[in-house]
């Protein structure tokens, strides 16, 4: 029996020099890692911002469990300048390659032919112009505004525009890195180093016509490359514990690290819970406001977008989210896109845990119901196709899978797990599971096998309350479901209610509101008519000032109402909020209700044309969508 043969009927290889598993096939990667499979890779890159490129060499370590099978590596819109291979390490010979036409989805494929027994390849590379992973910044974008500023984010199958290299979930990689950037700029990583010294090199010659400071960075734990992150900028630290610490703008700095303040916290309650944390330090860096996403949970150093900085500690959910990865989702990898709700849903209950064990029971409860809010708000929008947890993505983006279904209802069916066998007996199998699989990358399917095993069996009466077939294939949430409730909400809508009857007046509903904190005055605007009249919108503004909020999230919520209802004195901040703000959870409703109306689209069409630059490339397309643009390659 051959050896793809045995990959294909098990799903997995585990090969015995170095203990990873291979994920099965993924059919987002042109790779073929049961012939030969990428274990490192060594990265020396140099940033280029005045032509907008990351150019330099990958040196990859090779197993070759088929030796006379060429190594096939994901790339787009690369330009492969050489391709060499070595035995050893010391010498390299030039080796055979040819790139293939690239395809709107996985880019063009990249198969090299190393003569046998080469266990080294080296591939000397260019990102282009409009590299999907990579987010150029001029200094006005910035919070400084001296400085430029350079970001990645390689989820979901976003790394092979800049580093040439087997982008599937399921094979993880370690990684080393030499990266010159600009003098005076910082560049950090996903990675071990970004505390380390710089070497500074004086400007002269072509190879070095500007001074430039090199940065060198080490990561000895396995990791899907989709985790791969650099950021380049002007940037200063300010430590927050033992083994924790904030990156940001010197502009910055000092409101993040008062903001985030109880990360180590977070970090000490998920040891409690699920374990040693293994990756040694956790860092956030703060990005420009552009930052398409809440954060990035990029190991060692979680992306995190400036949205979060509400003043109030309301938004650190994000921050507790992006921590839990480091034990469901980096540590325990899906192994393809169809497995995403393995990273997310798990990720959104552990989150839940930690919000409880910092912040309390009852924030958590708010917390899952605006979450369980907003799912029904997007799964009545979506195919029911979309809303099945073991989502079927073959021939489609695996970006597409970035709802909330794989977070909230993922999420729901650990709850429902948990409400069934009990907390204390869900926490020794979740902690097993996490222990079992950590550094590795698994199917659905191979979660099932697991559960099946430790929980399941183990209490047959239990497991009857939980048809988990259906969680994970049917597009509805199963009869049984934990449904969560917050007592503070029901007095919420109370008070709306009185104030939108004919004796509700603005001084009760301020005397009502004045202890309230950002979730319940996030209900209140969930709760509210969508046919407000102005004069309502207006008293509404004057009570609690929502246009000129500072809570990107509240802001996001009330000028969505805003344009449903056409309140015309929130209408510029609309404006500015889209043309500054990158984050697609907080835009994209706000772009959906502008398109309702003729005039509306219009008006957002206009302002995305003005915005597309500072949005990634995955919110670019996702926008496109709403007025029914076909995605640029």
């Amino acid at each position: 029996m051959t050896l793809a043969r045995v990959v294909a009927m098990t799903g997995w290889l585990s090969l015995g020099l170095t203990g990873f598993a291979l994920a099965a096939a993924d059919p987002h990667s042109y790779a073929r890692p049961e012939e030969a499979v990428v274990r490192h890779a060594d990265l020396d890159l140099a940033v280029d911002f005045d032509r907008r490129l990351i150019v330099g060499t990958t040196t990859l370590r090779v197993e070759r469990p088929v030796p006379s099978a060429p190594l096939i590596l994901d790339t787009r819109g690369l330009a492969i300048r050489s391709v060499s291979a070595s035995r050893d390490g010391k010498a390299f010979v030039p080796a055979p390659f040819e790139l293939g036409p690239s395809d709107a989805i996985l880019g063009s494929r990249l198969t090299i032919r190393p003569e046998p027994g080469a266990v080294l390849v080296r591939v000397a590379h260019a990102s282009g112009p409009q590299a999907t992973a990579l987010q150029w910044l001029t200094p006005e974008q910035t919070a400084g505004g001296k400085f430029p500023f350079l970001l990645t984010q390689s989820q979901s199958i976003h790394a092979r525009s800049w580093i040439p290299l087997q982008d599937s979930p399921g094979v993880r990689i370690t990684f080393s890195a030499r990266v010159a950037v600009p003098w005076p700029l910082g560049a950090v990583m996903s990675a071990d180093g970004n505390l380390g010294r710089s070497i500074e090199r004086p400007a002269g010659g072509a190879a070095s016509p500007g001074r430039t400071r090199v940065f060198d960075f080490r990561l000895d734990k396995p990791i899907p490359p989709y985790l791969l992150a650099l950021a380049v900028g002007d940037l200063s630290f300010r430590e927050l514990g033992p083994r924790t610490g904030v990156y940001a703008e010197p502009a910055v700095v000092e409101r993040a690290a008062r903001e985030l303040s109880d990360v180590e916290a977070f970090l000490a309650a998920a040891e409690r819970l699920y374990g040693e944390y293994r990756w040694g330090r956790y860092d956030v860096l703060i990005l420009p406001p552009s930052f398409g996403y809440g954060g990035m949970e990029n190991p060692l150093l979680t992306f995190a977008s400036p949205t979060i900085l509400a003043g109030d500690k309301s938004l650190v959910g994000v921050l507790a989210h992006e921590l839990a990865h480091s034990w469901s989702g980096n540590l325990v990898t899906n192994a393809t896109a169809r497995d995403f709700w393995l990273n997310e849903g798990f990720t959104t209950y552990v989150e839940g845990r930690l919000i409880e064990a910092v912040f309390g029971a009852e924030r958590r409860e708010m917390d899952e119901v605006l979450g369980r809010q907003e799912f029904d708000r997007e799964a009545a929008e979506l195919p029911e196709g979309d809303r099945v947890l073991h989502l079927e993505l073959a021939g489609r983006h695996p970006d597409e899978a970035v709802t909330s279904v794989p977070y909230v209802k993922g999420a729901l069916f650990l709850r429902h797990l948990e409400a069934a066998f009990g907390r204390e007996r869900f926490d020794r199998f979740l902690r097993g599971y996490l222990d079992a699989h950590a550094f590795r990358s698994i199917t659905t399917g191979d979660f099932r096998a697991y559960l099946e095993r430790e929980l399941l069996a183990q209490d047959p009466q239990a497991a009857k309350a939980v048809p988990v077939a259906e969680w994970l294939t049917a597009a509805n949430i199963p009869d049984g479901a934990p449904v969560s409730a917050a007592a503070a909400f029901a007095r919420v809508e109370g008070a709306v209610s009185a104030w939108l009857g004919a004796a509700g007046s603005d001084e009760e509903l301020r005397a009502a509101s004045r202890r309230w904190s950002y979730h319940e005055r996030h209900h209140l605007l969930r709760s509210l008519p969508k046919d407000l009249s102005a004069e309502r919108m207006a008293r509404l503004d004057g009570v609690f000032a929502f246009t000129d909020s500072g809570n990107a999230e509240l802001a996001s919520e009330w000028l969505q109402l805003a344009v449903r209802c056409g309140y015309a004195p929130a209408l510029p901040r609309v404006e500015r909020f889209l043309t500054s703000v990158g984050r697609e959870k907080l835009i994209k409703p706000i772009y959906k209700e502008l398109a309702r109306t003729p005039e509306g689209a219009a008006r957002a069409r206009a302002i995305f044309e003005r915005s597309r630059p500072i949005y990634l490339s995955s919110v670019v397309a996702s926008i496109e969508k709403v007025f029914g643009l076909a995605a640029q390659p």
